[in-house]
């Protein structure tokens, strides 16, 4: 079996660390804030290198809420992270702090990695994972690779999903209508005080204006859906992320939508909940360098 792989899960708010076996089994981990005050990222150095000590790993994947330019392995961009890391994150920096060969991947396209290969979608030939939270991001796995170019793909979050509502201005692209902030906004304007759990609860309960309002953003949602559904024809599509956690609520319209407009391929397209949680980026790593085609 491969000698383990450092994982790291970096964002706006905590820094996780782990060390993952080849098979996926996480074998130690650890989790600090992210030190957002700090000129530059020597903070995740420093755990990188605790995560590989004492072991045989040579490898790393650091999961980044950002744009990867895979051309030039760096971060474009990661508007949650601190200001000025942009320059310091880049694989030959890593590896050089570190003394491990590193890959960086956009998170959303590792936790594909980790339910397409030992979550949910480990059974599927091609998989299409899909987180709603705060926002709404996903990733593709079609047979044993993930889809990216130069940059991270599946990126549903950001297409169009109204046109009349980018023409007028308003919220117009799945994320700005589908997702957890899009929720938090509709609240807000209305005369709801339930948040969270108390305010899906009301869904469960039928109650007009919180069902309204959830179901156009799961609406958005599956539309975004769908349309992968067209681009890429999954087998699967494995439904993670806070509110996405909710399955009652969100894979009903997200199937209804599927079916009613999704692709004719011979086959029902499987709507499932996501396994492996906020561990999914962590574990993709043990799969990463082989979902991206690189050796070492």
């Amino acid at each position: 079996m491969r000698e383990p792989v450092v994982a790291i899960d970096l964002g706006g708010t905590n820094l996780r660390a782990a060390l993952v076996r080849a098979d996926g089994e996480i074998i130690r981990r650890d989790k600090i804030p992210t030190p957002v005050d700090d000129p530059r990222p020597d903070a995740l150095t420093s755990l990188m290198r605790t995560m590989a000590d004492g072991s045989d790993c040579r490898r790393a994947v650091v999961g980044i809420p950002g744009r990867i330019d895979n051309a030039e392995d760096r971060l474009v961009d990661a508007p949650n992270l601190p200001d000025g890391w942009d320059a310091w994150l880049t694989e030959a920096w890593l590896a050089e702090e570190t003394g491990l060969s590193v890959s960086l991947a956009n998170d959303a396209d590792l936790a594909a990695v980790g339910e397409g290969s030992f979550g949910a979608g480990r059974h599927a030939a091609d998989v299409v994972y899909v987180t709603i939270s705060t926002g709404i991001g996903a990733g593709v796995m079609l047979g044993d690779r993930v889809v990216v170019g130069r940059f991270s793909g599946g990126e549903i979050g950001h297409t169009i999903a109204d046109i009349d509502a980018h023409r007028r201005g308003a919220p117009d692209t799945v994320e700005t209508i589908g997702s957890g902030s899009a929720i938090q906004r509709r609240l807000e304007a209305s005369e709801l005080t339930e948040r969270g759990a108390a305010f899906t609860d009301l869904v469960r309960d039928g109650v007009p204006a919180a069902v309204a309002i959830f179901d156009e953003a799961m609406t958005a949602a599956a539309v975004g859906i769908t349309n992968l559904a067209w681009i890429f024809a999954p087998s699967m599509v494995v439904i993670g992320g806070g509110v996405g956690l909710n399955a009652d609520l969100v894979h009903p319209p997200i199937r209804s939508m599927l079916g009613e407009r999704g692709p004719e391929l011979g086959f029902e397209i499987e709507v499932v909940a996501a396994e492996l949680g906020d561990d999914a980026a962590l574990v993709g790593a043990a799969a990463w360098f082989d979902a991206i085609g690189r050796s070492s």
